[in-house]
Order: structure tokens, then C-alpha cells, then sequence
């Protein structure tokens, strides 16, 4: 069955790397809906997205369409796991804060997959007290972080915030929806035995009553057989 991928791209320079991961995740197979956010249009054109990914790129949460369907509702019911790469600071606050105000974060707050942050900044905005906070925050709630890594920054400084290395987010993509994968397929056994389970506990009720309308039967109470 093909993977389904949400993936958020918001202003960063970095925001081409994203490019990259697409393609790459596409040539391997898996199905891809890229969200950007206003300021990521600044930096790449969504029509890069849509040719690489094959799919329609989200924009804006309010779309005209002829049949009603909330796209950040709908998005997340089909969601395997949602990638947020790059990641800026003003995104990761406002996931942090419950924020829902574009189709990016309304999606986010709909969802119920691992979600994977890799964020892009100035070093100094990245190692802020508040941005540590809000790194904390989510967490916290499970989502999950990669990088950021020390390097040229797209101010020229060197400094840690640059997005981590495109090979590394793709094998942790990959890596949790293979665990993702797993853990359903462990919930499905679970499920099962806890029906059977269930199952026998009925069966040896039902036998018991049996057992203890037989002994009735004949106007005698034999021990202490009764009915549960």
C-alpha cells in the first residue's frame, strides 16, 4: 500500500533543499502533498512542487472547489506521517501555541501521524530561551526533531541552524513510516487476541449457565455451581 506524505514547506532559504526531498521520495514511490505557506512562495514557486510531487500543492486553506471538502481535514484522514522541512520560528512557535491560521497548521492540528520537524534559522533565533521553550512544548506531545546542524547560514555567519542533511531527513522519513507501519500492525494483533479473548470469556459463561440449569433441573443444588 503507498505512503502518504504531508509535507510543509514554509520561508526559508533552505526551502529549495525540500525540493530534493520530494523528488527523492517520490522516485521511491510514495504518494506526496506539499503545503506551503505564504512566505515559502517567496522562496520557491509552487509549481516545482506540483511537478515533483505529481499532486496538487496546497496554498491557502480556503480553496474554491466544487464539492465542500475541508482539505486540511481531509489531508490528515489520509496522512501517513506530515514533514515540516524547512522549519522556521515563526512555524514551530505557532504549532507550540496551538496556532491554526493557515492550511499548514489547521492540517497539523487535525492530525493524528508522526509529525517531523526539521527546522532552518539564524543560529540566534534557534538557541533562544523561547524558541527552546516551544522546541520543548512539542516534544513534549511526540513530535519529533532533526537537527538543526552547525554551518554556513544564509547570513553568512557559521552557527547552528542550518537544515539537517537531505539523506538523514529522508531515512528517518522512511524509518517511521516503516515503524509506523509496525506499530498498526501490532495494534491489528492486539486487537484480534483482546476480540478473542472476549470471545472465549462469553463461551465459558454461556457453558457455565448451561452447566447450572442442568443441575437445577432436577430440583436439587448440587455444590456450588451457579450462574455467573
Amino acid at each position: 500500500m503507498t505512503k502518504n506524505i504531508i509535507f510543509g514547506v514554509t520561508g526559508s532559504i533552505a526551502a529549495f533543499k525540500a525540493a530534493e526531498i520530494v523528488s527523492r521520495l517520490k522516485s521511491q514511490g510514495f504518494d506526496i502533498t506539499v503545503i506551503m505557506t505564504k512566505s515559502a512562495q517567496n522562496f520557491i514557486n509552487p509549481l516545482t512542487f506540483r511537478t515533483l510531487s505529481q499532486n496538487e500543492v496546497i496554498t491557502d486553506i480556503f480553496i474554491e472547489d466544487g464539492t465542500y471538502d475541508p482539505q486540511h481535514i481531509s489531508l490528515a484522514d489520509k496522512a501517513d506521517i506530515i514533514v515540516i522541512a524547512p522549519a522556521t520560528a515563526n512555524i514551530i512557535g505557532k504549532l507550540a501555541s496551538g496556532i491554526a491560521d493557515d492550511a499548514l497548521t489547521s492540517t497539523v492540528m487535525a492530525i493524528d501521524a508522526p509529525l517531523l520537524i526539521a527546522p532552518a534559522m539564524d543560529d540566534r533565533m534557534y538557541l533562544n530561551s523561547i524558541m527552546q521553550k516551544n522546541i520543548k512544548i512539542l516534544q513534549d506531545v511526540g513530535y519529533k526533531f532533526v537537527g538543526p546542524e552547525k554551518g554556513r547560514l544564509a547570513s553568512g555567519r557559521i552557527g547552528i541552524g542550518r537544515m539537517a542533511d537531505v539523506e538523514l531527513i529522508i531515512q528517518l522519513i522512511i524509518g517511521e513510516l516503516e515503524n509506523t507501519s509496525k506499530r498498526k500492525v501490532d495494534l491489528l494483533v492486539k486487537g484480534i487476541n483482546a476480540e478473542n479473548k472476549i470471545k472465549s470469556k462469553k463461551e465459558k459463561r454461556l457453558r457455565r449457565s448451561t452447566i447450572t440449569k442442568i443441575y437445577e433441573s432436577s430440583g436439587k443444588r448440587y455444590g456450588s455451581v451457579r450462574s455467573s
